[in-house]
């Protein structure tokens, strides 16, 4: 059987993920269950799993903000979507048999546990699946800030970063059809092109700690398998 490249990985799923393009509903079930069958077929790989999930799906503190809400207030309405998230994942995934526990940055032990490093550490190494919800527990600080510091603090060896699309552009894809596609950039060129891989806090942290990520397509069937076993899989960011 061939051997992972990564034994321990953070994956970092955007809210919007969960939701079926073009319905009302925030969260759909079936890809819900598309998402955790992947989560599950990484488990059975040996690779030890984090997952960071967004909550924009239901709820955007940023756009909230913007539309006059108090800033603080409409950060943690977003990190508590995040939450309700996590839980769908979790539920999925221990229907599928796959071992699994939510952490939370703000405490709510009726549902989540509160997330404590060496108690993450623990359950990682024992195999379980940990689902970081709530951020960072702070607001003005987005999950992909979450992602970084949760990524570095279980020593995970690589962010996987799932996008809509298979990777990092010169410019937006969606909008030029001639946006050329990077294979490997340098935390240094992306910082210097100003290519949106993540916020600024959290990319800083990544470079600070010469944490790689690589930035790739979910939806594209294999991506996330073939990426852990080394191959050359949308783009990477490293040192």
């Amino acid at each position: 059987m061939e051997k992972p490249r990564y034994k321990r990985v953070l994956l970092k799923l955007s809210g919007e993920a969960l939701k079926e393009k073009g319905s009302s509903d925030t969260i759909s079930p079936q890809i819900v269950q598309t998402i955790s069958r992947q989560l599950a077929d990484i488990r059975a790989t040996g690779v030890e799993l984090a997952v960071v999930i967004g909550g924009g799906n239901i709820w955007r503190g940023l756009s909230a903000a913007h539309q006059g809400m108090n800033r603080s207030t409409a950060d943690y309405m977003g990190m508590l979507a995040t939450v309700m998230n996590g839980l769908a994942i979790m539920s999925t995934l221990e229907d599928m048999g796959v071992s699994c526990r939510v952490m939370s940055a703000i405490e709510m032990n009726s549902v989540a546990e509160p997330y404590i490093s060496r108690r993450a550490l623990h359950h990682i190494a024992r195999g379980h699946v940990l689902i970081f919800v709530a951020g960072t527990g702070n607001p003005y600080f987005s999950t992909d800030t979450a992602a970084a510091l949760r990524a570095n603090e279980i020593g995970a060896e690589v962010i996987l970063k799932a996008t809509k699309v298979d990777g990092i552009y010169d410019s937006d894809p969606m909008k030029n059809p001639a946006a050329v596609r990077y294979d490997h950039i340098t935390y240094a060129e992306a910082l210097a092109k100003r290519l949106n891989v993540m916020d600024s806090t959290a990319f800083s942290l990544c470079m600070d700690n010469k944490l790689p990520i690589i930035v790739l397509n979910m939806n594209c069937e294999g991506s996330i398998h073939r990426a852990l076993m080394g191959e050359k899989v949308g783009t990477l960011v490293s040192d």
